[in-house]
């Protein structure tokens, strides 16, 4: 009888996330609410478990980030790179677009998802100000640009990160058997973006004028707090990379580039708080409970065991439908626990299968799945709702179907074409 009434608060909370009847922290606390009153989450479940609890990490990577990013802001560096980006692609929308898409998917790649729209986000919304842009559908393709591009390296994407110490894969591991297919679903997302978008791409001849008149240079307000905090953020994103050597978690990399940050810059308390979402973090911290609680009494365990005994030893079937339903399960929840949940499952599959080239793309098909999969909806991915927390505070709000009528598109798009990379390269010639 729990694990129904589980289902029923939980579902009721993603319709009103969904439908916006309340606005989305609140339906989320409720849900998070609705599961302690059902007694499956206490405070050791929420606080301190590692499996159904809050993740710590995220919202203390989450909050390092934004206060660097509030640092950053008042040196006038993002102001500079609009004004650079958009000289440099001649105010013409459809190519400032693929550039910031290229962008976000490589530094996605290189730093994490979540960081990597942190700092473009600022940047894009000037950039639309200056070419006279709606910022929206900039903004949108970049974050699912940020969920793909992340899915090329171990340290790209949260989920990437479980399976990696799960499996025992190695950075070099991942950037080789997923690096090569994201260049194309980057390719994919690109033209997707010109079909979708196209009425955005309107070419402004007056503004463009006015724009290659900008001297860039004269953005930027304080040279020395610029300095120093371009050398933070070097650190930051150097301890992102040697994680595996320094076995220093992200989260408190970000509270300790954020930390420096605040000292030497001398800002006031309210000045580099003031980029901070908290309602984002607010959010994130109900959806994990929502989730957990699933996790809690079983429901997502038992899916995923259904699933991956049914496939039994036959490899790419297995592939196929963890790839799928990894697709559509990260689409409703919070990729991030689903992969937490799903790893030990696969990690069983993947040793039956002796390691084989056959079993262990499983992993990938995870990986893909889940990342992926993470664009479908508004919060299918960290990132996703981090955005939108974003835009609503610059006065361009999002609503959960304004993001995901388009993410659907992608993730139907893109799923089919990683099915395709995986069956051509692990299974058609083995």
């Amino acid at each position: 009888m729990t694990t129904v009434l589980v289902l029923v608060a939980f579902v009721a909370a993603y319709v009103l996330i969904a439908t916006e009847r309340i606005h989305r922290v609140a339906a989320a606390l409720g849900g998070a609410a609705a599961m302690v009153v059902l007694g499956v989450a206490n405070a050791q479940v929420v606080f301190f478990s590692e499996e159904t609890g809050v993740d710590w990490n995220v919202i203390f990577l989450l909050l390092g980030m934004m206060v660097i990013v509030g640092v950053l802001r008042r040196t006038g560096v993002f102001e500079y790179a609009a004004i650079w980006s958009a000289k440099r692609a001649a105010g013409r929308p459809f190519a400032v677009l693929v550039m910031l898409v290229v962008i976000t998917a490589v530094a996605s790649a290189l730093l994490d998802n979540v960081t990597t729209v942190l700092l473009i986000a600022p940047v894009s919304l000037l950039v639309c100000e200056q070419i006279g842009a709606p910022p929206v559908p900039f903004l949108i393709a970049e974050v699912m640009a940020s969920n793909i591009g992340g899915t090329a390296t171990l340290i790209g994407d949260p989920p990437n990160i479980i399976i990696a110490s799960r499996s025992g894969l190695s950075f070099n591991d991942f950037a080789l058997n997923l690096a090569p297919i994201v260049v194309i679903l980057i390719c994919v997302l690109i033209v997707l973006c010109r079909l979708m978008f196209r009425s955005a791409f309107t070419f402004h001849p007056e503004r463009v004028e006015a724009l290659m008149s900008l001297d860039e240079r004269e953005a930027i307000r304080d040279i020395p707090l610029l300095v120093r905090s371009g050398i933070v953020l070097a650190g930051v994103l150097v301890g992102f990379v040697a994680r595996p050597v320094l076995d220093v978690e992200p989260s408190l990399v970000a509270l300790l580039g954020a930390g420096a940050l605040v000292a030497i810059s001398r800002m006031d308390a309210e000045d580099y708080l003031a980029d901070v979402e908290w309602s984002t973090l607010v959010f994130f911290m109900g959806l994990f409970v929502m989730v957990g609680a699933l996790v809690e009494v079983g429901v997502i365990g038992r899916l995923a065991e259904s699933a991956t005994s049914a496939v039994a030893d036959h490899y790419f079937l297995g592939s196929t439908v963890l790839l799928l339903a990894s697709g559509v399960l990260s689409g409703v929840v919070d990729n991030i626990p689903y992969v937490a949940t799903m790893s030990p499952l696969v990690a069983d599959l993947v040793h039956a299968g002796g390691g084989s080239p056959g079993a262990a793309a499983a992993w990938w098909a995870l990986a893909l799945g889940a990342d992926l999969g993470g664009n479908a909806t508004a919060v299918g991915a960290s990132a996703n709702v981090v955005v939108l927390g974003i835009a609503a505070r610059n006065g361009h709000p999002i609503t959960f179907w304004g993001f995901t009528k388009y993410g659907l598109v992608v993730a139907a798009v893109t799923i089919p074409v990683a099915w395709v990379y995986l069956a051509l390269r692990y299974y058609a010639f083995t």
